[in-house]
């Protein structure tokens, strides 16, 4: 195709082309002719590539960003240990200090909402920085309290500073990595703040018994000032505006309303024909192809912070069929993990009489457990992945990766009803870690391949899928941390993890559901937001 035929797009030309390419086949004038291809905006031209960095530097963002979702993790229940200390100091109730844990955990789970509308508009670098800052703050005014209720609130700061890398982390490694590697390095990234409910009682544990409780908080500060030198110095922008649905949707908006003010419109008209020739890709994979459209065609409308709105775009999210039971299935298996650190924590103290640093290091079984669980789980999801792809004549669809949860959907109840009754018969601690250990690494073994599959599914939309699917996290923990302990003086170890079990059951049940009728429900939804698109 020549230059003469090929005639510059305008903006509005550019999105409408560009998304549709997400969901539409176009015929190349090649001899392929007879072949469908599938183009997608996640694979859109962009200047410096974040894929095509190099291995060195993907490698020190992945470790930069696991770095900073570990102190995530921490902050949640490093607190724990010094509760005690915090109570009698600050005068606080039981019911206090209850407070400052569940809305910590509500506020760590759907801040992130905010934070991913706000990095599709203005990049991954600024929220990390942002939200980082806003995590010392709380960290250093929680440090130097004098009251309960100043406590509570800089804890909930801490929840919103500490929650932006857990959405944009995902979102980041989306941003770097080919589907076919997201598994193995998901994994590597999720390991991270899988340890901090096994670390974070030993170090909090560590800390108050030989300084004090505020000690705790300076040592969050320190850590949260190493990630921000990281981020700052280290870290370079992987966002690119071209390859986000949120940004190009919000582009588009601006410019219907510039356009809708002039008399008529000089921009040139182009075919959805005309669109192909010599740039098209001939590759079926839709996971490895390039949009059609150069990034330079695209002109530059500066969009500021009143562009940002969250709720069209988790909308978006949770109207897909496919996404929404993937979520509750996802919010399930983290409020069981959040239980079982939590009341795990009671029974050692109660029946085995621990200390808080003996828990701990009981606890860091299921730490290790979490954290073999994901890098493992992650590998064999990628290869589950290229598995099936070959076998498909090397055409992949994102449902693919989950067929890698079924290795461990019948051991992880099982494993959940091993600990629930070692528990209620205090049985020798030994028995404990071993179901611990079988327990974590089964359940986030699955979750991985979710985790994967939610940013997969997504495309141009990872960010908000992670941030959505953290929500539904910090909601489901949040009512887990309500129940759980009258539930556990009610019924039991035994009766309240084999209710856990039946629940981990439905939810498999659910990823089971995504699997076999996953890929419908999402290509149905695509076209329906195709068909609104073109409505406009």
């Amino acid at each position: 195709m020549t230059e003469s035929q090929n005639p510059k797009l305008s903006p509005i030309e550019v999105r409408n082309v560009e998304f549709h390419t997400d969901t539409q086949t176009h015929s190349p004038s090649s001899s392929l002719s007879d072949e469908l291809i599938k183009l997608d905006i996640e694979h859109a031209v962009v200047e410096d590539d974040p894929r095509i960095w190099s291995y060195t530097k993907k490698t020190a963002i992945l470790f930069i960003i696991s770095g900073a979702s570990m102190f995530a993790g921490l902050a949640t229940n490093i607190q724990n240990p010094a509760n005690a200390q915090i109570q009698q100091q600050l005068h606080a109730s039981s019911g206090d200090i209850s407070l400052s844990l569940s809305l910590f955990i509500l506020v760590q789970g759907n801040c992130p909402i905010i934070w991913s509308a706000i990095s599709e508009i203005k990049g991954r670098k600024l929220v990390y920085l942002l939200s980082i800052a806003l995590f010392i703050i709380g960290s250093a005014v929680v440090a130097v309290s004098r009251t309960i209720g100043l406590v509570i609130g800089m804890r909930i700061v801490q929840a919103a500073g500490s929650s932006a890398v857990w959405a944009i982390g995902a979102a980041t490694l989306a941003d770097i990595y080919e589907p076919h590697q997201r598994g193995t390095m998901m994994g590597v990234y999720y390991s991270a703040p899988l340890l901090g409910p096994s670390l974070g009682p030993i170090f909090g544990g560590a800390l108050t018994q030989g300084l004090s409780w505020r000690a705790v908080f300076w040592f969050l500060v320190i850590w949260g000032g190493m990630i921000f030198s990281a981020f700052l110095f280290l870290f370079k922008d992987t966002f690119r505006k071209e390859r986000s649905v949120t940004y190009q949707n919000v582009l588009n908006s601006r410019l219907r309303e510039q356009q809708s003010s002039e008399a008529e419109d000089k921009s040139p008209n182009i075919s959805k024909s005309e669109v192909g020739g010599e740039n098209q890709t001939t590759s079926k994979d839709i996971e490895a192809q390039r949009t059609v459209i150069p990034a330079s065609a695209i002109n530059d409308v500066k969009l500021s912070m009143a562009d940002v709105n969250p709720f069209p775009p988790y909308l978006s999210i949770v109207s897909r069929k496919n996404n929404l039971v993937i979520l509750i299935a996802s919010g399930l298996t983290f409020a069981f993990s959040f239980s079982i650190t939590y009341t795990c924590a009671r029974t050692l103290s109660m029946y085995y009489d621990y200390n808080a640093l003996k828990t701990g290091l009981v606890l860091l079984a299921y730490g290790i457990g979490c954290v073999a669980g994901s890098i493992l789980g992650g590998r064999w999801s990628d290869r589950t992945l290229a598995r099936l792809k070959a076998a498909n004549g090397g055409v992949s669809f994102p449902e693919m990766r989950l067929e890698s949860t079924k290795i461990a959907m019948l051991w992880s109840p099982l494993s959940v009803i091993g600990y629930a009754w070692v528990c209620q018969e205090r049985v020798n601690v030994a028995a404990v870690c071993v179901m611990l250990f079988l327990a974590g690494f089964l359940s986030v073994w699955i979750y991985t391949s979710m985790l994967a599959y939610l940013v997969d599914a997504n495309i141009g939309r990872s960010s908000m899928a992670v941030a959505t699917n953290s929500s539904f996290r910090g909601l489901s923990a949040f009512v887990s941390a309500e129940i759980a302990v009258p539930l556990q003086d009610t019924i039991g170890d035994g009766g309240l993890y084999t209710l856990w079990a039946g629940l981990i059951i439905v939810a498999e049940c659910m990823i089971l559901l995504v699997l076999y009728k996953g890929r419908n429900w999402r290509e149905a939804s695509v076209e329906r937001e195709k068909q609104k698109l073109d409505a406009k």
